[in-house]
């Protein structure tokens, strides 16, 4: 029995281990769960909002530069066609000689200048490559542009455009040159128009800080001021072997080509999303876009940082909040999965001390039926010592031969036989009765009697704790009905718990008070010790069975509620007041049925031994 003790015993610790060593393993799947299930979604969530906000704004952006492109080239190409247009006209409509009569070119001039200061000079130059007639600010009637390339351009083409050049009056300008043929011979009407006012043409408005429009040849001169580096017939920097098609986005550093895109497939273009989103500190968004005559490239372009800095700020925004809600949805989750395991400990705790209890109870009641059955049996042969003790009184009574002194002597332990025996028999009925093996009647009981023998029985307990019992009484108290037995019970849990409240301490005290209710009609009894009181926290639970705040082995957690159990079976109730450090005071109240009983202790018109509900617990102690 001793091994399968022990072994039942290491058994039994180790269950609570085996539980704590699995807590962190449940507390790690937990949060994963919470974290798949929560994080997960936000992340992809916000990784789509992301995505497509990103995929607008790009989209948005790389539209309004293909516009603003476009626009700038329409005006430019209707600039020039429009000019080009008044020249030939000029050419088609007037004769040679006409158009050679200084005071004619000069009136002609000014009608050209009327709408618009567009025009520098205006000249008729021959065929030999010399003015005719010359209007305009600069000394070049002696001039000879017959080696000039210009020239050349304008014989085998008949209309032509030029790039900006210097010329012979070493300034930057450009000319609009159509071959006349009216009178014969060929001659050139040429017209210089002011490069301002075609730097004036392509707007920056809209662009920023950062945003420039310009115009460049095909070598990649500047034919406009730009905004910032540079000016007109100085070498752009831009790579203008890049820009292939008719039209287009670019991106530099490094350059890449996104070609035109339409606005429903902006939002589509992957190509151009991820280089937008890849950090360089040098990278500018260029659209570009070809003129028809003179192949110029109109180029507007900006810095990615200022044209897609909305979209980082906003990206990081999202980016922190997103960054946020995982860290809250962490701490969140490890914090309810936390408090979930304290739970789940806790009640795997409390299930395990339940379980330890019953176990307990369950040999508190095998222990009961065995002293039962002790206590049955011991009854016969107590009987027959009675007897048999007796019958030698009689003997002796009847002998005349033995002497006073030992027939005296005799008789007292004779009676001391006999009073012994009466002893064992009132122990042996009290455990049958506490056993349930024996059915007994209801009685009228007197609540001073009960209370002041429970008191004679628990005073040498409390003398040995250092604890001093005081009882007030009140005479001649109503007598209540129900088992002597079961009230005793009740007071004796009560004191036994008082005395054990005032373990720590060197001295205490418990008062007890019993006194009649009017009100009520009925009697009251208080027990209030100067133990430790009960926190506030446990004052509700301690009538609950098997809940007890003494250390293990000192308590089974069933003596109050068994209390309870009995007074609320004869009709009364039982209540408690405490406060930590200052003690306890448990009240009972019992209802008396016949008020008039005060004196007789008898019923008014039922029977005194009729019984009451025969459920009340057995099992003393707290």
């Amino acid at each position: 029995m001793a091994e399968q003790t022990e072994t039942g015993k290491r058994i039994e610790s180790r269950v609570p281990e085996l539980h704590s060593r699995s807590y962190p393993k449940l507390m790690r799947r937990l949060v994963l769960v919470a974290v798949i299930c929560s994080v997960l979604p936000l992340l992809l969530i916000g990784w789509a909002c992301y995505l497509y906000y990103s995929q607008f704004y790009v989209s948005r952006m790389v539209g309004y530069f293909q516009r603003t492109v476009e626009y700038n080239r329409k005006i430019v190409d209707s600039f020039l066609g429009q000019r080009a247009s008044d020249i030939q006209i000029l050419a088609s409509t007037h004769s040679l000689n006409l158009l050679s009569d200084s005071a004619n070119l000069n009136q002609i001039f000014q009608i050209l200048n009327r709408e618009g200061s567009y025009y520098i000079d205006l000249g008729v130059i021959g065929e030999n490559g010399k003015h005719l007639a010359y209007v305009g600010p600069y000394d070049l009637m002696d001039k000879d542009y017959s080696q000039e390339f210009w020239f050349r351009e304008v014989m085998a083409k008949g209309v032509f455009i030029s790039d900006m050049f210097l010329g012979f009056r070493k300034t930057p300008h450009f000319i609009i040159a159509v071959l006349g043929s009216k009178g014969g011979k060929p001659w050139i009407l040429r017209a210089t128009i002011y490069p301002e006012f075609l730097s004036s043409l392509v707007e920056t408005k809209g662009l920023g800080q950062t945003g420039e429009v310009f115009l460049v040849n095909r070598e990649g001169v500047y034919q406009t001021n730009p905004r910032f580096t540079g000016k007109i017939m100085e070498k752009s920097p831009l790579p203008v072997d890049s820009f292939t098609g008719e039209s287009g986005i670019l991106g530099t550093d490094p350059i890449a080509h996104f070609g035109p895109i339409a606005p429903e497939e902006g939002i589509f273009n992957i190509d151009l999303i991820k280089y937008v989103l890849t950090k360089s500190y040098h990278k500018e968004i260029v659209a570009y876009s070809w003129l028809k005559s003179p192949h110029w490239l109109l180029v507007v372009k900006q810095d990615f940082s200022e044209v897609f800095g909305d979209i980082n700020r906003v990206n990081t925004i999202i980016l922190i909040l997103l960054h946020s809600s995982v860290l809250a949805i962490l701490i969140v989750s490890i914090a309810a999965t936390k408090h979930m395991v304290k739970a789940i400990t806790k009640s795997n705790k409390e299930a395990e001390d339940l379980n330890r209890q019953l176990m307990h109870a369950s040999k508190l009641a095998s222990v009961g039926e065995l002293a039962a059955g002790v206590a049955h049996e011991i009854n016969n042969p107590l009987a027959v010592i009675l007897t048999e003790n007796q019958v030698i009184l009689d003997l002796i009574e009847s002998e005349q031969g033995l002497g006073a002194e030992f027939k005296d002597q005799l008789t007292r332990s004779l009676g001391q036989v006999d009073a012994q025996v009466e002893r064992c028999s009132n122990i042996t009925q009290n455990l049958l009765r506490f056993s349930r093996r024996m059915a007994l009647p209801s009685r009228y009981v007197d609540l001073n009697v009960a209370v002041k023998d429970v008191v004679g029985l628990l005073d040498k307990r409390a003398v040995s704790r250092g604890v001093h019992i005081s009882l007030d009484s009140q005479e001649n108290l109503p007598k209540i009905r129900g088992y002597d037995f079961e009230l005793e019970q009740v007071f004796v849990n009560l004191i036994s718990n008082a005395i054990d409240a005032h373990q720590g301490k060197p001295y205490g005290s418990i008062h007890i008070v019993t006194r009649y209710d009017s009100k009520r009609r009925g009697v009251v009894a208080t027990v209030a010790d100067s133990g430790s009181g009960i926190a506030d926290e446990n004052l509700g639970r301690v009538f609950d069975p098997f809940y007890t705040t003494k250390p293990v082995g000192q308590g089974t957690g069933i003596g109050l509620s068994i209390s309870y159990s009995i007074i609320n079976q004869m009709g009364g109730a039982i209540s408690v007041r405490s406060e930590a450090g200052k003690g306890a005071e448990f009240e009972i109240f019992l209802p008396c049925l016949d008020a008039d009983s005060r004196d007789s202790g008898q019923t008014s018109g039922k029977d005194p031994k009729d019984d009451l509900d025969e459920k009340a617990p057995a099992t003393l102690g707290g």
